[in-house]
């Protein structure tokens, strides 16, 4: 797809407003705001990537009408990439925050710092990644929204009230929010901590912050068929014939170890960014199992190996040699 120029600044509003149902394919009247020139923090477009129509009207509500939106789901879902290949489609800037346990308050407010002014040092406020998007129209996204700490949730807490104001107590100043600063956020669960056992990191969150989220979406995989359409989009070589029953194979393979995970079988599954993998470490191995192995099977329990192969052997028709996984794993334990 070809892109329009790409110019430095961003442009103070919306010039123009796009049909949802032109753009993205969904049965709607919705009609949405948009930017008709593209600045540096507009991401690229994805042009294989696929939405989830119930995932974007709700993201559409967000840029719309100011919505703030929380979208959780399993990790490999698509989940930030959804927001970005949506503000992509809108021109609109757009910037992600990861939430790990290193970001704290200063990261997000802002610090004094030196800098040289004139030949000589000085201490000046350096404003953070919050005060700055909030003063214009950017889209933050929030990723690792569960993973947050305490003193950063209570910082993002006052942003998310209906008239967004900011208070920087150091500066004496009040940030009031542009018109089209948008707030949105992903999460691998719903704010009641590590349940699963998957996400180790998660915190429970205040019940009072995730009230303040106008608008919480699920994320989930996609079907089959279109999974394997972006696999094949990902990896060109395996568009024929040939790859195309290969990779319906590899989805089906992923596809019961998300099975197996919810009924409790296996520990780990496949998101649809492994399979992704696996399609491109086989197109550099030219092997299909050792793909497999260095994929996926090698980060699994050494007691559900056997349930896995046990997958692969369904899809593929053929047996999988765990052996060199647990040998490996051995010698390495014996050393």
């Amino acid at each position: 797809m070809a892109h329009p120029v790409t110019h430095p600044t961003t442009p103070d509003r919306p010039d123009l407003r796009l049909a949802v149902k032109d753009v993205f394919g969904i049965d709607s009247p919705l009609v949405v705001p948009a930017f008709s020139e593209r600045t540096e923090h507009v991401p690229e477009t994805d042009d294989a990537y696929r939405f989830n129509p119930d995932v974007t009207l709700a993201l559409l509500a967000g840029f719309l009408r100011d919505r703030r939106v929380l979208v959780q789901g399993l990790h490999g879902t698509g989940k930030s990439t959804h927001v970005e290949q949506i503000a992509a489609r809108l021109n609109w800037p757009c910037v992600r925050v990861n939430l790990d346990g290193h970001l704290g308050r200063p990261d997000l407010i802002g610090k004094d710092a030196v800098v040289l002014r004139d030949g000589r040092q000085v201490t000046e406020f350096q404003e953070g990644i919050v005060p700055w998007a909030l003063q214009r129209p950017v889209a933050l996204i929030l990723d690792e929204y569960d993973a947050g700490r305490p003193d950063v949730m209570f910082v993002i807490q006052r942003i998310l009230e209906r008239d967004g104001k900011l208070t920087l107590m150091d500066q004496n100043k009040v940030i009031s929010p542009h018109p089209y600063f948008r707030l949105f956020a992903t999460a691998n669960t719903v704010g009641l901590g590590n349940l699963n056992g998957l996400y180790h990191g998660a915190q429970r969150l205040n019940h009072a912050q995730i009230d303040r989220w106008n608008i919480v979406t699920s994320l989930d995989y996609l079907p089959p068929e279109e999974e394997a359409a972006i696999v094949r989009a990902r990896v060109p070589s395996l568009a024929d014939e040939r790859g195309a029953e290969l990779i319906a194979s590899m989805v089906a393979v992923a596809a019961l170890t998300r099975t197996g995970f919810h009924a409790g079988d296996v520990s780990t599954l496949m998101s649809p960014r492994t399979v992704i993998t696996w399609a491109e470490n086989l197109e550099i191995f030219g092997d299909l199992e050792l793909a497999f192995r260095v994929s996926f099977l090698n980060r699994c329990d050494e007691a559900e190996r056997a349930v896995v192969a046990e997958y692969f052997q369904r899809c593929f028709d053929r047996e999988l040699d765990v052996s060199y996984a647990l040998t490996a794993e051995s010698a390495q334990g014996a050393s």
